[in-house]
């Protein structure tokens, strides 16, 4: 994982703009949603990278490559963390939270199973 600065872009009277994803080629942008202590993902994909965005709330990332150790960092409002292909990964909702993802690779729609391996393992 790999925390993204995300500096304003614009700022005038009327508020600010901030691209988040520049000169990628995005496949799929998903909505997501959390519960208090909700548990999603805890899965890696071989092709797809992912940059998530927290539009509210706060969620833990929780993410692992092979043979090495596991990494933790809490997700606020506002962060944008990109997971790589081969990065396990796993986030849990500390109260409600919503998040976007933003993906380059076979995760959206119909493709959404062709690249997500789930884990003998959970991360979480």
């Amino acid at each position: 994982m790999k925390k993204i600065a995300t500096p304003v872009n614009h700022s005038d009277d009327r508020g600010v703009i901030i691209d988040l994803v520049e000169a990628q080629n995005i496949n799929a942008i998903t909505y997501i949603s959390f519960t208090d202590g909700a548990i999603r993902a805890n899965h890696y994909h071989k092709k797809t990278t992912q940059w998530n965005y927290v539009t509210k709330g706060s969620v833990k990332l929780v993410t692992q490559f092979e043979n090495e150790a596991i990494n933790e960092m809490i997700l606020n409002q506002g962060d944008l963390v990109v997971t790589v292909p081969m990065e396990k990964h796993a986030l849990v909702g500390i109260g409600e939270a919503e998040m976007l993802v933003f993906t380059e690779g076979p995760r959206g729609g119909k493709e959404y199973e062709s690249d997500t391996f789930r884990l003998d393992k959970p991360l979480v």
